[in-house]
């Protein structure tokens, strides 16, 4: 490769794409990158807008910061010391006509602490009664692959799934327990379930192991989520190019021939490699050619679509302020908000030159709700301010609103999803020069996204050095 300059496209910008044009810097001088878009900008659902003078998420708002991968980046990019943890992290679940507390000591929803269970009144003194039954009850044998809630509902009953479960979902996926992967979406409840007989004991043997000082689990940065992609663009040294849509790729006998722009007037790009980070059903349309097992498998990928309708309410319009983070709805209580979160005071910082303002998010719409996503801006603020009349007591208009649409942007990890992810990863990795990454994959989270991006940027430097010269480069990506 002496003398040779390699040239890697990354198709799509957003934060898995760029993360990949950042990691793929490890080539150093012998790798140029390339970052295509179709939008008109980079950041994909990472995106920071002004709501009354105030810059605030449109999209996702924080990341864990107990996965090590999105820190890092955040402080590899220069963004180390705009890091902020949250002023409280206590939320509710609005529910049976009344905001009660999350219980402590729950995994993903699932209780094990019944004491603070009772305490909350989220169950009815029925559903309360069913769930100590997952002591005495005989195992539940999973042999494959199962939904959350068939488990879930055999050990601890159907309350245990429709009020606490679903809504933590819902709030993650936008999809429904009916049909979420137990071994995708809950891993360490999907080990319990092949070892342990109760899943109560597996619940408290999961809380107690979780280190007592491991610190807050989510964080954000000082000027949002959304300044995080334009930092890892600045950094990656890539060439990025938004507003260019790629149609086409093809396999050529050095590379890769992207075919991208209108029909009319096509841009071919020639490339040794590449990277696509577009979400599934837009990589299984750039596959199809070549790759028609993965293709396949990424065109069943379902994926949610929601939108969040931000508020900005001075803080005399509550009658009885917010404390908490926020809460969220069970779908069986059968309201069009799912999650409302009380962002300034979550993350205090937002309203440090204001404290008279009241910042605050109300996501719409799971999956099957697309109805209600049909409804104009307007009518969606109005449910959003009717909301908070009827649950926080609100009076009057906020001062300013923004409306923010996310068609089709949560993949559903559905029943069988590892396997499907599997096979589509071994039909890739038979293409050299080719790798995927985002949010598809292996877990929605900005960390998850960003460690596939590490991992599909050192298969493409270790096929760019079929000589080794680079392994250890390649090496230290995929061991962080």
């Amino acid at each position: 490769m002496e003398g040779k300059r390699s040239h890697v496209v990354v198709v799509g910008g957003g934060i898995a794409g760029l993360a990949a044009a950042w990691y793929l810097r490890q080539g150093g001088d012998r790798v140029r990158v390339t970052v295509l878009d179709g939008a008109a900008r980079v950041g994909g659902k990472l995106h920071a807008t002004e709501v009354a003078g105030v810059p605030v998420d449109a999209g996702a708002e924080a990341m864990l910061a107990r996965r090590p991968e999105g820190r890092e980046l955040a402080r590899m990019v220069g963004l180390g010391d705009e890091l902020r943890t949250p002023g409280t992290v206590q939320a509710a679940i609005l529910t049976r006509g009344a905001l009660r507390p999350m219980p402590k000591g729950h995994v993903m929803g699932v209780p094990s602490d019944l004491a603070a269970l009772a305490r909350s009144g989220i169950l009815s003194p029925g559903g309360l009664a069913r769930v100590p039954l997952d002591q005495v009850l005989p195992a539940t044998r999973i042999r494959g692959d199962v939904s959350v809630a068939a488990y879930i509902r055999a050990r601890m009953g159907g309350e245990v799934v429709d009020r606490l479960v679903e809504p933590l979902l819902g709030g993650v996926y936008a999809g429904v327990a009916e049909r979420l992967s137990l071994d995708a979406t809950m891993p360490r409840i999907a080990i319990a379930a092949r070892s342990e007989r109760s899943l109560l004991g597996a619940a408290r043997e999961i809380t107690a192991e979780a280190p007592k000082d491991a610190g807050p689990v989510f964080t954000t940065l000082h000027r949002g989520m959304g300044s995080l992609p334009e930092a890892v663009a600045a950094a990656s040294g890539a060439e990025i190019r938004t507003g260019v849509m790629v149609r086409e790729m093809h396999r050529t006998e050095g590379g890769w021939r992207l075919v991208a722009g209108p029909v009319p007037a096509p841009e071919v790009i020639e490339a040794d490699a590449v990277v696509v980070a577009v979400p599934a059903p837009a990589a299984g349309r750039l596959l199809a050619g070549e790759v028609p097992q993965a293709a396949a498998e990424l065109a069943r990928i379902e994926y949610a679509s929601m939108a969040i309708v931000t508020l900005a309410y001075p803080r005399e319009a509550f009658s009885r302020p917010p404390t908490g983070s926020g809460y969220l709805v069970p779908a069986v209580d059968g309201r069009p908000i799912k999650a409302a979160t009380f962002s300034s005071v979550k993350w205090p910082h937002l309203t440090g030159a204001d404290p008279g303002l009241v910042l605050l998010r109300c996501s719409i719409g799971r999956i099957g709700e697309e109805a209600v996503l049909q409804r104009e801006d307007a009518e969606l603020v109005a449910l959003a301010m009717a909301e908070m009349v009827e649950v926080m007591g609100v009076r009057g208009l906020p001062r300013d609103s923004r409306v923010t649409r996310w068609g089709g942007s949560l993949p559903q990890y559905e029943v069988g999803h590892l396997d499907r992810v599997a096979r589509i990863r071994a039909a890739v990795a038979a293409q050299p020069g080719l790798a995927l990454c985002g949010a598809a994959y292996d877990g929605l989270g900005i960390p998850a996204c960003i460690s596939t991006a590490r991992t599909a940027a050192a298969r493409i430097l270790d096929h760019l050095d079929p000589e080794g010269e680079w392994q250890d480069r390649a090496d230290s990506l995929t061991k962080g």
